[in-house]
């Protein structure tokens, strides 16, 4: 498919519906081949013809479109989405789609729920030749499609690939010969080749690296965290064939100032993708059980950790409750395809398996200092702080918080739950929990710091400490105050 006419008009944005393109020239920078970020030619880093200076000749043999042409658009405005259609729109025109038409709108308000992008880089972006939209029938404007869905599991704890076949069904209703279809959703090795590429051929009638070609360059956004942007993280990027594995390279390096890794499958890539999270999912597993261990020692543990980090190889990981997007789903897309290919995984549903209890045990651990000698359990209040999966962050996906709630409630205790950033109709939607905006002082028989806002770090252990009667316990799950200012610490 040819691209949309390019116009040297100006792209100011003039409302939703007004769409201008650039000049030619703003969306064709030197293409920078190879390893690095400094634009220059590179060696050869594993798929033959990536670091080649006769790609862009060969590309354009090829059928597919050229980098200087391409006109992507971003399938799934979230938390990895966003950001990357703002991206691109720096380097080329760009559409951002996504299913919610409350998304669009409050984008074009200039909100972004997710907080990953602040409400002056949304006014900025409409300076930017980007186009927001949840009508599908827009996409055909583009050439290159980049779907950054969520890939959940179920109830069962198995990969659930829904969002990611809709997604693949909407973009093979829109797809022409010589399009290229980027994935960037986790998904077990196999995914893209096995699951996403029939799904593209079924709604398009088109064939895999005949009329179009797919790639795939797993997302590694860290929500929350502002020391690593898309841009500040080396992007891993894989193709279906050379030549397309190095356009993918090449259109991710001219936003990617960390630079780029080509894998040499997208197998690879896949694999690399889903064994990020489950190492830091074994790890954190490791140390909520020395937790445990030492609990029953009389030993505290963030002492034992601090000893132990003095040596140089000491990996730095810390007790704690695991949820989110990742760490607590990816672990399940890998054994998933262990268990296909005949192999029983072990360890990594070991260490699943004792995360998914920390709630529960932390729980109990309250409860048995909260039934020492001379305190009544009889209509005992907790207010636990903080519901969302991680600190400054407002995403409430798979927070490890609800295991602690759910078992304060079996327990027979008044669980009240606040967090200044969680969205509390998202909250009772998805979680079942009626966040209270305000907690009363000198209420609660008990407080869990669960959450490290900064926004509680903010308070201080005597305002904190001032939330309950005299004499509740402070139980701090993150590390957030001084040992002799909290009752218990995990």
């Amino acid at each position: 498919m040819a691209p949309p006419q390019k116009m040297a008009a100006s792209n100011t944005w003039r409302g939703p519906e007004d769409f201008r393109w650039p000049a030619v020239a703003a969306c064709s920078p030197k293409p920078p081949w190879g390893r690095g970020a400094d634009g220059g030619e590179g060696e050869d880093v594993g798929q033959e013809g990536i670091a080649n200076a006769a790609l862009p000749q060969r590309i354009a043999q090829s059928g597919l479109p050229a980098l200087k042409d391409l006109c992507p658009a971003v399938i799934g405005l979230g938390y990895v989405g966003l950001p990357l259609a703002m991206a691109l729109a720096q380097t080329r025109p760009t559409i951002g789609y996504d299913l919610s038409r409350g998304r669009i709108a409050a984008l074009r308000d200039g909100t972004d729920t997710t907080g990953e992008v602040a409400p002056d880089r949304l006014s900025a972006a409409r300076k930017l030749p980007i186009r927001l939209t949840d009508q599908s029938g827009k996409l055909t404007a583009a050439n290159c499609y980049i779907v950054t869905v969520p890939t959940p599991i179920d109830a069962h704890k198995r990969p659930d690939l829904a969002p990611l076949l809709k997604a693949c069904a909407q973009v093979g209703a829109v797809l022409s010969p010589g399009n290229l279809v980027i994935f960037e959703s986790t998904v077990y090795p196999g995914a893209t080749e096995d699951d996403c590429v029939p799904a593209l051929e079924r709604a398009s009638g088109l064939r895999l690296n005949r009329d179009f070609w797919v790639g795939y360059s797993p997302e590694r956004t860290n929500p929350g965290d502002p020391a690593h942007r898309l841009q500040d993280v080396v992007k891993v990027t894989s193709g279906s064939t050379p030549d397309a594995a190095g356009l993918v390279d090449a259109l991710y390096r001219q936003i990617i100032t960390a630079g780029t890794h080509p894998a040499p499958s997208i197998r690879v890539a896949e694999a690399a993708k889903v064994i990020e999270n489950t190492q830091r999912d074994l790890n954190i597993a490791l140390v909520n059980e020395l937790a445990m261990i030492f609990d029953r020692l009389d030993l505290d543990t963030e002492a034992v950790l601090e000893a132990a980090g003095t040596k140089w190889n000491f990996l730095p990981f810390r007790p704690g409750l695991v949820g989110g997007h990742c760490i607590g789903v990816d672990p399940y897309y890998l054994t998933h395809k262990a268990r296909a290919a005949g192999h029983e995984p072990e360890v990594i549903l070991a260490g699943r398996r004792l995360n998914d209890r920390m709630g529960a045990w932390c729980a109990a651990r309250l409860v048995r200092a909260m039934s020492a000698p001379g305190r009544d359990l009889t209509a005992a209040r907790v207010l636990i702080m903080g519901l969302t999966f991680k600190e400054n962050c407002p995403d409430l996906r798979n927070t490890g918080v609800l295991g602690l709630i759910e078992a304060l409630c079996e327990h027979g205790l008044r669980v009240d739950v606040h967090d200044p950033l969680a969205d509390p109709d998202v909250a009772l939607a998805d979680c079942d929990v009626d966040l209270i905006a305000h907690p009363v002082p000198g209420l609660y028989d008990a407080v869990v710091l669960a959450v490290a806002h900064q926004a509680f770090r903010a308070l201080g252990p005597e305002r904190l400490r001032a939330l309950g009667k005299p004499g509740a316990l402070i139980y701090d799950l993150k590390g957030m105050l001084p040992p002799e200012c909290s009752d218990l610490r995990l």
